[in-house]
C-alpha cells in the first residue's frame, strides 16, 4: 500500500460558516476541508475575508453561522476549556510576527511554555534553544530584543514560538510579506522542511504567487462570499471563473510557475 492508497483525514473541517460586520456579509455557506499532512494555501481579494477565517478557524472570532471542527472536536467560545486545549496544538504565525517588543528573543519564544506547561525554566530554555534552531537562528539571537533583528529574522522567531508547544497544526498569515526575494525563498524552503520533519499540517493565507507555487499542496480560493475552489495550483489555471482567471493566468502567475516548475 502507497500513501496514496491511505484515507485521507480531515483535520479541519468547515460546514455552512458565515461572517457578517452589521449589514455587511463578508462570506456565508463557506465549507472547507484540510487534510493532515498538507501544506494549504488560501487565496482571495483585498477583503475578502481571509483574516476574518483565520481568526474564525483560531477561535478568536465566533462565526455567525455554520459550524468548525479542528482536530475533531467543535471550535466554539462556549466551551473555553475545550477550545484551550485546542490552541495548545495549534500554532500560530501572525501577519507582522506580534511579537512583545518589551521581551527578549527567548522570553519571546518562552512566553507560551511558561502559560500553558509547568515546566522548569532550565527545561524552558533547552527547548527555546530547540525552537531556535528549528526556525534556522542562531543561538546568539536569544537574548536579544526583536527590534535589533532584521525583518526575516524576527519572522522565524515568530515561528520558533509557533512551534513551541509541538503543535499538530501551523497556521501562517502572510508569513513572507516583507521579505525580499532570497528571504522569502528561503522562509518557504523552511516550512517544507518543518512539514516534513516534524508531520505539519500547514494553512497559508498568502498572496505570494512564488510560496503558492514552490510548496503548497492545494489552495482554496475565496471569492463571492465563500469558498469557490480547492485544488492545485495546476488545476486552478483551468478554471474559468474570472477571478481565479485573473489570478492565476496573469504575467506574474506565469513567471512564478515557470520558475517552480521544472522543465518550464
Amino acid at each position: 500500500m502507497t500513501a496514496a492508497d491511505l484515507p485521507v483525514e480531515t483535520v479541519i473541517s468547515v460546514r455552512g460558516l458565515a461572517a457578517r460586520f452589521g449589514a455587511h456579509q463578508v462570506y456565508e455557506n463557506l465549507d472547507l476541508d484540510v487534510r493532515r499532512g498538507e501544506v494549504l494555501g488560501l487565496v482571495g481579494g483585498s477583503g475578502s475575508g481571509k483574516s476574518v477565517l483565520l481568526n474564525t478557524l483560531l477561535g478568536l472570532r465566533e462565526p455567525d453561522g455554520g459550524q468548525i471542527r479542528v482536530l475533531d472536536a467543535p471550535m466554539t467560545l462556549d466551551g473555553a476549556g475545550r477550545r484551550m486545549q485546542l490552541c495548545r496544538r495549534i500554532g500560530v504565525l501572525f501577519q507582522g510576527g506580534a511579537l512583545f517588543s518589551a521581551l527578549t528573543v527567548r522570553e519571546n519564544v518562552a512566553s507560551p511554555l511558561v502559560e500553558h506547561t509547568g515546566l522548569t525554566r532550565a527545561l524552558v530554555d533547552r527547548i527555546v534553544d530547540l525552537k531556535l534552531v528549528l526556525a534556522g537562528l542562531p543561538l546568539a539571537v536569544a537574548e536579544q530584543a526583536p527590534s535589533d533583528l532584521s525583518g526575516g529574522m524576527r519572522k522565524r522567531v515568530s515561528l520558533a514560538r509557533a512551534l513551541a508547544l509541538d503543535p499538530e497544526l501551523l497556521f501562517l498569515d502572510e508569513p513572507t510579506a516583507g521579505l525580499d526575494p532570497i528571504g522569502a525563498e528561503a522562509f518557504d524552503a523552511l516550512i517544507l522542511k518543518l512539514r516534513e520533519s516534524l508531520g505539519l499540517t500547514v494553512l497559508i493565507a498568502t498572496h505570494d504567487l512564488d510560496t503558492l507555487y514552490a510548496i503548497t499542496d492545494r489552495i482554496a480560493v475565496l471569492a463571492d462570499r465563500h469558498i469557490v475552489a480547492v485544488a492545485p495550483a495546476a488545476e486552478l489555471e483551468r478554471s474559468e471563473h474570472p477571478w481565479i482567471k485573473s489570478y492565476f493566468l496573469g504575467p506574474r502567475s506565469r513567471a512564478a510557475r515557470a520558475a517552480h516548475t521544472p522543465g518550464a
